[in-house]
């Protein structure tokens, strides 16, 4: 007599089917809001806040989720004096938009006025940056940051100086 043996297949946990469902959810949520997500961001709709690096207007980031845009965080940034310090891995273009100042990148200065383009590497390490204005009256750039690739790179960002103007009272964490 001959014996047939079988091997039974180690069954598939059923969470294990529903990160892919998970995934493809989330996809097709992304996909939709592509699809019918605001066109056109108003910047007359939305205020400067006030964060540890200066003033900045965002229009687009991963934490906003109305627009069309995917995976880029687009924002303004306006300098009176100058920004916080801070490091992450670079890969950041910014669009010199008014004013006249200089960045400093890893403690070498690199000059600007309205019309240029600052593009900061990318770095392994990252590079620390922060940016100055020379007017009276405060400079503005906007930022362009694709997510995508900062992803890839192993997103951080160590903040070294905080703008001058970021006190305690407005939003800013009480000194230990």
């Amino acid at each position: 007599m001959v014996e047939k043996v079988t091997q039974r297949e180690k069954e598939v946990e059923a969470s294990q089917h529903l990160v892919y469902e998970i995934m493809m959810k989330e996809n097709e949520e992304r996909n939709k809001r592509m699809r019918s997500g605001r066109k056109v961001v108003k910047g007359s709709s939305l205020p400067f806040q006030l964060s540890r690096q200066g003033t900045i207007r965002h229009y687009t980031s991963d934490s906003i989720k109305d627009t069309a845009s995917d995976k880029w965080s687009i924002f303004v940034h306006e300098i009176k004096t100058h920004s916080g310090k801070h490091k992450h891995q670079g890969g950041l273009n910014i669009f010199v938009l008014k004013g006249s100042g200089y960045t400093t990148v890893d403690d070498v200065r690199h000059d600007w006025d309205a019309g240029d383009l600052i593009c900061l590497p990318v770095k392994k390490g990252g590079v620390v940056h922060q940016h100055f204005n020379k007017d009276n009256k405060p400079s503005r750039w906007l930022a362009f940051i694709n997510n995508h690739i900062i992803e890839m790179m192993g997103r951080f960002v160590e903040q070294k100086e905080v703008s001058p103007y970021w006190q305690v009272g407005q939003g800013a964490p009480k000194p230990k």
